[in-house]
């Protein structure tokens, strides 16, 4: 289980305590300890194993940044690459990953081959990330760039609460 590219197989404990953490990443030891009624040592022994492995690899917040009034541009860029002999779009995404603008990075099926989640300060950042640093790189063939104008959902959660639908006229 050293080679964090290998599939592991993770015990029911290991897998709860995966699952509460994908729910709520603030979670600490002891609240997870008290819910899966465990010792406390168990879940931070636990976690240590899955970090390791690399299955638990980060924990975030997700923080609705135009609320406070700080809101970064995203954009979502769709990347056309050559795959290299041996590699295939590995080492391709591998480099784009490497970049600080890149939050994420996914092989997808389809028309692109990559499609990257990128994000700065303003439009111009992100488009000299695109016209600087991604188009020119070995292997890559062609970029689009979708601005992110509104986000409504990520990571499950709801950024707005939604409106309570209307109530209906009741009639006796």
């Amino acid at each position: 289980m050293n080679d964090y590219r290998e599939t592991a197989r993770v015990d029911d404990l290991s897998l709860k305590i995966l699952k509460l953490l994908e729910r709520q990443a603030s979670l600490n030891v002891e609240q997870i300890a008290t819910m899966l009624d465990v010792a406390s040592e168990e879940v931070a022994s636990r976690i240590e194993q899955l970090e390791q492995a690399r299955i638990l690899i980060g924990r975030h917040a997700l923080i609705n940044w135009e609320r406070v009034g700080e809101e970064p541009v995203t954009a979502l860029i769709e990347v056309r690459v050559s795959p290299q002999r041996g590699v295939g779009f590995g080492a391709v995404a591998a480099r784009i990953a490497r970049f600080p603008e890149a939050r994420s990075v996914h092989l997808l099926s389809g028309t692109y081959d990559l499609a990257v989640e990128v994000t700065g300060r303003t439009m111009k950042d992100v488009a000299s990330f695109v016209s600087e640093k991604l188009a020119p790189l070995d292997g890559v063939q062609g970029t689009t760039t979708h601005f992110v104008l509104k986000r409504y959902k990520e990571d499950g959660e709801m950024f707005d609460e939604p409106e309570p639908p209307p109530r209906l006229p009741f009639a006796p």
